[in-house]
């Protein structure tokens, strides 16, 4: 019975000749099981220069966690023969199938840590596998490393760039996306315009080359655009709309907060007798699209648009540049969209609100991306929905301990690596081929 078991874990653990299983010792008490395996050949070929029939030096005994057996721990130990050659005259350890040369998991272990690594935590993965999140950090660096050096990008030529923060303060990464086969290309740290001549020199490791890219989606960074002058030279900007809406957003809030400050008597005076929970109201209804107003924030807002308030023009400044870029998605013609973009910018340099004659001067200079952003179906929409999904896990992992740490789970998660070992955990597949008649 005792060799019936041993030869059963020996194909359990799909070992070949010279390599078996010799005892197995399973203790509850301790929650293990430990598999002894045994080479039994007497000469082999040299794991350098591969010359056959080489004498075996010593044996070094090494030990490896593996997968669980049932609710117990899996290790592997064995006296791993080191071997003598005559021909390159070196000694060397033979590489055993089960593990990569130095580390102390196999490779099916590691290949389930990755697997979970992509959905959760990393410590929290590593208290399921009953390990530390350091050993966990150490195999995804290595294993996204690998991955990545043979990573094609020969193929890119739509590219988004932004920026993610890795912690409070001014410590940011910038990442960039393939927005054609919706994955991550490149992440380092910093968001200046050396950034970009970083991507520039790893897609070109990568087998791609900088003129290719056509297209880059951006924000209204001037260090991005000077990045991509530099390094992308056949690149066109287009500036992302949302980026822009969310500028006139941030300029309708930064007039209604300046008029609460400063002419509160005036706010007074124009609600009247009304109920000052109206302000409550006004505030969220300026914020949203009117197809998402509640009963209060919409007279709220019926209210606004019959007052002389400064909060009322910014409100309809904003509007009016959705619905400028909503005509431009709509009709397609670069002609018109400049034209109507034209009179809002008119319209804002003379609305006698600070906020948006400084976005009016910023979409100038930027004009012709600008009217490209509006035109192409093209945005940074992905790029801000990952970034929102690393942020989530920075913040279920209550943050990263190093920018190399956050840079690499981004890799692992968001860059569709095809070189990356597989779940182990696959499901079994059916002893017989038959069909089973549930009556229902």
């Amino acid at each position: 019975m005792g060799i019936e078991i041993e030869s059963l874990f020996t194909s359990a653990l799909g070992l070949s000749a010279p390599w078996r299983v010799e005892k197995v010792d399973l203790d509850t008490a301790h929650r293990r099981i430990d598999f002894d395996l045994t080479c039994d050949a007497r000469r082999l070929a040299c794991p350098v220069c591969g010359l056959a029939d080489q004498g075996i030096h010593d044996r070094q005994k090494r030990e490896w966690r593996h997968l669980d057996f049932f609710q117990y721990e899996a290790w592997l130990h064995a006296e791993v023969p080191r071997i003598a050659c005559n021909g390159c005259g070196k000694t060397t350890q033979m590489q055993v199938p089960w593990a990569r040369e130095g580390s102390g998991f196999t490779a099916l272990f590691e290949a389930l840590a990755l697997s979970l690594c992509r959905e959760l935590p990393v410590r929290q993965a590593a208290a399921l596998l009953r390990c530390t999140d350091k050993q966990l950090w150490r195999r995804i660096e290595r294993y996204v490393d690998a991955a990545r050096k043979l990573d094609d990008m020969s193929a890119v030529r739509v590219i988004g760039i932004d920026e993610t923060s890795l912690r409070k303060g001014q410590n940011y990464i910038t990442v960039v996306h393939d927005l054609e086969k919706k994955r991550l290309l490149f992440a380092c740290e910093g968001k200046d315009h050396q950034t970009i001549v970083n991507f520039a020199q790893d897609l070109q490791a990568h087998g791609g080359k900088p003129e290719q890219i056509e297209h880059v989606c951006q924000d209204m960074s001037a260090a991005f655009a000077k990045g991509v002058s530099q390094a992308l030279p056949q690149a066109q900007i287009s500036y992302d709309r949302f980026h822009v809406v969310a500028m006139a957003n941030e300029a309708m809030d930064e007039v209604r907060r300046e008029e609460t400050r400063t002419q509160p008597q005036s706010i007074k005076a124009a609600l009247g007798e009304n109920d000052r929970k109206l302000l409550k109201s006004l505030t969220w209804g300026m914020r949203r699209n009117p197809d998402g107003w509640s009963v209060k924030q919409t007279n709220a807002m019926h209210w606004l648009q019959h007052s002389t308030l400064k909060s009322a023009r910014a409100w309809r400044l904003k509007m009016a540049l959705r619905t400028v870029y909503a005509n431009a998605l709509k009709l397609n013609d670069a002609i018109q969209a400049k034209s109507e973009l034209g009179a809002w910018l008119s319209w804002a340099t003379r609305c006698r609100l600070a906020p948006f004659k400084k976005l009016a001067s910023t979409l100038k200079q930027r004009l012709d991306g600008v009217v490209r952003g509006m035109l192409d179906n093209r945005s940074n929409a992905y790029v801000e929905a990952m970034n929102g999904l690393l942020q989530q896990a920075k913040r279920a992992a209550r943050g990263f301990r190093t920018a190399t740490n956050f840079i690499a789970i981004a890799y692992l998660r968001m860059s569709k690596l095809k070189h990356l070992p597989g779940n182990p955990l696959a499901p079994a597949l059916p002893k017989y081929n038959v069909l089973i008649h549930r009556c229902l």
